[in-house]
């Protein structure tokens, strides 16, 4: 007897072909079967997904790098700025981590511990941002080792190579479905020549006419600007790194033969007609993993539902309309029940020029609706 094993909360059973889907209820998200049974699901059916997601992690916002660094390769690290020590070494689905350096940065650095712990000790500020965060979704079509390649190449063009240090830790945490995705932690300080930290930001005084500082009474300093010393915290980058990541991943789409590409720009700015779903999260995730609907992936199939329908319904008025044009250069002629409509429909004027009389057209009324019922079961 074939095992049976659950793929996105829904019972299946592998077959030579792909795999056969048991729907519990109602329509599947899945593979859209609105009844219950078993439907067969072709094998090596490629659906590319885009998802890349930029967030801060703020000591502000009560985050700690060490702690998040921690978490996402699964090791223990203490944290020197608070004491605490986080410890995930139990937290499976961490199939691989490591660290890029840039240039000028110590090869000390490569120690996850000693990275982080360094960049808790130079912020300062009890709101200091500390680490960016970039989580990507890889391609599930390619193997374990193009997934590093492809992350890898990512994150040395796209962030090391322009000063920031990379710790790269991918998780596959299902094993009956691949969810295989990328949480890469960024440096936000550029390295100096000698290696030690650089300035996020430099002081631009503000100046008189004569060319002076400008004391401010009040703030009992002089006014100033701050100037970033980088471009990394600037609106455009965030469009610029999402850009990057769906040129990536559609280059390695191509060189594996895969026709399904990626855009990240949404829907709206694509000019297509489709809702998009919502984000899952963690938490609603795993549920799904265990077959526990959620209301948030309810939410989603019925967007699927609600897609299919709209490319129907798309379909079938691309198809009416270009009927209508066919028909519109189609030369018409009267068959017998419209040449008698036309007859009764000019009335009195066509009697008139022709000789017929008033008699002629009640008889025609008459007519008129015998032809109405031969065009009606006609039609």
């Amino acid at each position: 007897m074939k095992k049976i094993i659950k793929v996105r909360g829904r019972f299946t059973v592998p077959w030579d072909k792909g795999a056969l889907i048991y729907h519990k209820s109602g329509m599947c998200g899945f593979c859209g079967n609105k009844k219950y049974g078993y439907k067969a699901v072709k094998k090596d059916v490629i659906i590319a997904i885009y998802h890349c997601h930029i967030q801060i992690i703020s000591r502000g916002k009560s985050k700690s790098a060490v702690a998040a660094a921690a978490y996402r390769s699964g090791e223990k690290h203490t944290n020197e700025y608070d004491g605490i020590t986080h410890d995930y070494t139990k937290k499976g689905g961490v199939i691989h981590t490591e660290i890029l350096l840039p240039e000028y940065a110590p090869q000390k650095y490569s120690d996850r511990s000693t990275l982080w712990n360094a960049v808790e000790e130079v912020e300062k500020a009890k709101n200091s941002q500390l680490a960016r965060e970039i989580e990507i979704a890889l391609p599930n079509e390619l193997s374990v080792e193009e997934c590093r390649e492809l992350a890898r190449s990512f994150c040395q063009k796209t962030f090391v190579d322009k000063g920031m240090v990379a710790d790269i830790c991918i998780h596959n945490p299902s094993r009956q479905q691949k969810n295989i995705h990328a949480h890469i932690m960024l440096t936000m300080r550029p390295f100096n020549e000698d290696g030690t930290w650089g300035d996020k930001q430099k002081k631009e005084y503000v100046l008189d006419k004569d060319g002076n500082k400008i004391y401010d009474k009040k703030k009992r300093q002089y006014k100033c600007n701050s100037i970033p010393t980088t471009d990394w915290n600037s609106k455009d980058k965030a469009e610029e790194w999402r850009s990057a990541w769906a040129d990536f991943l559609n280059a390695y789409l191509d060189k594996n033969n895969i026709a399904e590409r990626v855009d990240h720009r949404s829907y709206e700015r694509q000019g297509v007609e489709q809702i998009p779903t919502i984000h899952m999260g963690v938490s609603a995730t795993q549920m799904e993993r265990k077959g526990i609907d959620t209301e948030k992936g309810n939410i989603n199939r019925q967007i699927r539902q609600d897609n299919r329908l709209l490319s129907f319904l798309k379909k079938k008025i691309a198809e009416l309309t270009a009927w209508l044009k066919e028909s519109e250069n189609t030369p018409h002629e009267e068959n017998l029940v419209e040449k008698i409509l036309k007859f009764w429909d000019n009335g009195q004027k066509f009697a008139q020029a022709s000789g017929y009389s008033l008699s002629n057209l009640k008889k025609a009324n008459k007519l008129k609706d015998v032809s109405s019922a031969v065009a009606f079961f006609a039609g």
